[in-house]
């Protein structure tokens, strides 16, 4: 008898551990004296649940408790809260009655007037490059956006921005099973259910997290918000990262509110009728430090800023009251999961929605069809649109050039140099023009110059991992009080009492990251240290090499050299050139990770440049990440002008589609060895591979584990390693093939397979062998240890040549083995050469998150 069947109580409490806490929390202590009362609890037991902070800690301790003490206790404790919950009805039925009272005049004309002052401060649209004068009315240029109910993965290890546009298309695609819902939904429970008090809202650099809040704002102060608050308070984790001594909640909300301070009290004792706005979590200093061990349960009670914040997401200030928490998703994982009651994606626009925008912000019908025609016969463009941040910068970039002839943008860098063009010009109503003699040399130096102090700036911050400066910063004030620094850079003032304080981000990650690359690339500023390139450091730098080397292209460097007056040395470009030549053959050669790397090749649009790449082995791998098209079209780009067969291309995990590889089949067939596991493969993807079976006279290798694969899918792979004769080894772990099945296969061992890895299927040794299955060829156990000590190699060598990010990933794959392999030779070896590696990787990690991740795999290698 397993231990739920035997504990059906404790089992119970683990089920409904979330709503426990909800429910006891106003009653913790008298709970906790009948439990003492009837000898379930010890005085022990009893001060040690009083010492966990406030009521919802106290609850969650004593659930920590009754595991320790078993189904008997357990069984004790639901009865008592049976007896409680009799009681709580009376106390609600009464806290109705008593919450039926009409509010008062001074209420009622406190809603008012926050509305007032919400509608004002909400009811314009400042655009990036908006200028004195230029307000433009939100209602009029507001596009709808998309936003899901439900998680949808976004891996953090890459950068956000890109890492969302890959997941444009399938978000739409499984419309079926997230719900696409509106703002007046967002706290509303699920088909009437009990309403949500915690909600998050994600989604990344650029896709309207703001603009979201901004509408809410608006609509509220309208009165056609459709959601059934009196008060709204909104803060900014930007505003609250300039606090830096003890507050408290009615301070906080004061900070920005003074014309709520006579109603303060009755605003937060009626904390059922308020929502909190708190937006831009990935932006709070102390945002990797919520797990606090103090709360505060009073709205005046001081603590420091984050203890603040964590009791009032955890309930234990202010539990009735509504939240609304924004954040890019490399945060979430620092918001404690159980306080979130929904999550919801914000997805940014659909196509529709482009054009809708274009149709706003080009205020002619003719010229915004026109201009999204244009954009919609380029890829990259138009799979940029998808963010509204992008196609903000899009829709400026064509209202500069009104035209997209031979000049379109072809790469990422090329869009920002001509979006860096555009706003100079727009703000200095000329295009910049090289100096003819001293007479024109002042305005133009004057430019470039401010050009040059935005690039230290944004380099020396994102080195620093920094996306907010202060007025304080020497970087910031010297370009205090310049307009043109204003197109890039947003100003926020933070009121003290007494004083105020400016803080500033570029109005873009992005666009940090371009300035940054143009600052190395302009200057004598050396490059960033070679570890830190690609992958390494959780994609930190990604984005920042890429458009450094797209700004040293010829193309880049002569246009910013001829409209900005800014020139790359031709020794800074060689050196760049000679080294990623160097880095993508070692990373051909070893196998390592090199997604990133191939983007920087597409920006440089040198075909010379891959060719002259000539690596002895070529090995592509680019597994892990759900790759976008973007991603395949830097794969793609390179493998176009790569000589030769190709050793192996890695493709595990990710989230291949039939057409993909449909496109890359030429290159395909070139491949001696092949991995697609861990990508759901459906029939027509099959076809695809077993085409590339027939046609390949290289392809001796093939994984397609973890791939959701049938018999009927393999009967189709079988029939194609027939005709062909040439494939020696398939790697097929973890998918849902019978004996049927597996029979296909019989007849092909041992040649042409020479081995087939069936371990983790649907097939055991018995029904293996009465399908013919069977001897050194097949392997559908854990019996062959020359097999695991093979697989096990394979790994190690993979895990070498991973970042520490992508290690992690890996490690939470082979880390999971069944228990009864372990005990065998070759598992001991790994596993402790293994533990070696993750060693040696703690030692070099400089990212905390990171390092913490790869301690928890240690532990569990050394156990």
């Amino acid at each position: 008898m397993d231990s739920e069947t035997k504990d059906p109580c404790l089992r119970a409490i683990r089920v409904t551990r979330v709503s426990l806490i909800d429910e006891l929390e106003e009653r913790i202590d008298s709970l906790l004296d009948v439990l003492v009362s009837g000898g379930v609890f010890g005085r022990d037991d009893r001060e040690e649940v009083l010492c966990g902070g406030g009521p919802r800690a106290r609850v969650r301790k004593v659930l920590d408790i009754l595991e320790c003490k078993g189904e008997q206790a357990a069984e004790t404790f639901l009865s008592v809260c049976r007896q409680h919950q009799c009681h709580a009805r009376d106390e609600d039925h009464f806290r109705e009655k008593s919450q039926d009272r009409s509010p008062s005049s001074e209420y009622k004309s406190a809603m008012q007037k926050h509305k007032q002052v919400l509608r004002r401060r909400t009811e314009s649209m400042l655009y990036y490059n908006t200028r004195h004068g230029e307000k433009i009315p939100f209602c009029e240029h507001y596009v709808k956006l998309l936003l899901i109910n439900g998680h949808q993965g976004i891996d953090i290890k890459r950068h956000e921005v890109l890492a969302f546009g890959q997941k444009r298309l399938s978000l739409q695609q499984k419309s079926t099973e997230h719900r696409q819902i509106t703002p007046a939904e967002l706290f509303s429970g699920a088909n009437g259910g009990r309403p949500i008090k915690r909600l998050l809202v994600s989604g990344v650099a650029g896709i309207g997290k703001t603009i979201l809040v901004q509408k809410m704002l608006l609509d509220f102060g309208n009165n056609s918000s459709h959601l059934a608050f009196d008060f709204i308070i909104h803060m900014t984790f930007r505003d609250l990262n300039l606090i830096n001594k003890a507050t408290n909640l009615k301070e906080l909300v004061l900070r920005k509110n003074r014309h709520l301070a006579k109603e303060l009290d009755n605003i937060l004792a009626n904390d059922d009728r308020l929502l909190i706005i708190l937006d831009g979590f990935d932006e709070f200093r102390q945002y990797r430090s919520c797990d606090v061990d103090v709360f505060v349960c009073e709205p005046d009670e001081d603590g420091e800023v984050v203890e603040v914040f964590a009791s009032l997401m955890l309930g234990e200030l202010l539990p009735n009251a509504s939240v609304m928490l924004t954040s890019r998703p490399a945060a979430v994982s620092h918001i404690p999961v159980g306080c979130v009651d929904r999550y919801v994606l914000i997805a940014g626009f659909s196509m529709t929605e482009v054009q809708e925008f274009f149709q706003r912000y080009f205020q002619d019908r003719t010229v915004a069809e026109n201009m999204f025609a244009a954009v919609a016969a380029n890829e990259l463009m138009l799979t940029l649109c998808y963010i509204p941040a992008f196609c903000l910068i899009i829709c400026c970039i064509l209202k500069e050039t009104q035209d997209l002839g031979k000049d379109s943008p072809r790469t990422m860098t090329d869009i920002y140099v001509q979006y860096l063009v555009a706003l100079l010009r727009s703000h200095t109503q000329d295009r910049a023009k090289p100096p003819c003699g001293d007479q024109g040399a002042g305005p133009f130096l004057q430019v470039s110059d401010i050009v040059l102090k935005l690039g230290q700036l944004a380099f020396l911050k994102l080195m620093d991992h920094q996306t907010l400066f202060y007025g304080s910063d020497q970087d910031v004030a010297v370009l205090e009080g310049c307009g043109l620094a204003s197109a890039f850079l947003e100003k926020t003032v933070a009121q003290e009492p007494g004083c105020t304080e400016d803080v500033y981000s570029f109005a873009h990650l992005t666009v940090q990251e371009f300035f940054a690359a143009l600052y190395c690339a302009v200057t004598d500023q050396q490059f960033p240290h070679a570890s830190q390139h690609g992958d390494g450091n959780k994609g930190h730098l990604d984005l920042f090499y890429r458009f450094l080397s797209g700004i040293l292209s010829e193309r880049n460097t002569q246009l910013l050299s001829r409209q900005v007056g800014l020139s790359c040395k031709s020794d800074k470009v060689e050196t760049y050139r000679r080294w990623m030549i160097a880095n993508l053959r070692s990373q051909c050669e070893d196998g390592s990770h090199i997604l990133n790397s191939l983007h920087c090749l597409f920006e440089q649009q040198d075909p010379s440049l891959a060719r002259a790449v000539q690596p002895e082995t070529l090995r592509l791998n680019v597994s892990d990440e759900a790759l976008s098209p973007m991603d395949y079209n830097a794969v793609k780009y390179f493998l176009d002008v790569a000589e030769g067969t190709i050793s192996e291309l890695d493709l595990t995990g990710t989230d291949i589609s039939s057409e993909v590889l449909r496109d890359l089949q030429p290159h395909l067939q070139k491949c001696e060895r092949l991995w697609v596991g861990e990508n759901s493969l459906d029939m027509d993807t099959i076809r695809v591979i077993a085409d590339v079976l027939l046609l390949s006279g290289s392809m001796t290798y093939l994984g397609i584990g973890w791939a959701d694969v049938g018999d009927e899918e393999l009967l189709v792979l079988s029939d194609a390693i027939r005709k062909k004769k040439i494939l020696k080894e398939l790697w097929m772990e973890g998918n849902r093939v019978s004996s049927k099945g597996l029979q296909s296969l019989s007849d092909l061992t041992p040649h042409p397979l020479l081995k087939v890895v069936a371990i983790w299927n649907d097939v055991s040794d018995g029904e293996a062998a009465l399908a013919g299955c069977q001897g050194e060829s097949f392997t559908v156990n854990f019996s062959d240890d020359g097999v695991w000590e093979e697989w096990g190699k394979w790994v190690l060598s993979r895990c070498e040549v991973s970042s520490d990010e992508k290690l992690g990933t890996v490690l939470g794959k082979v880390c999971n083995i069944s228990s009864h392999c372990l005990e065998a030779c070759w598992a001991k070896t790994f596993y402790a050469q293994l533990g070696e590696l993750v060693k040696k990787r703690i030692e070099q990690c400089t990212e905390d998150e990171v390092r913490r991740k790869l301690e928890k795999f240690q532990d569990i290698l050394s156990s």
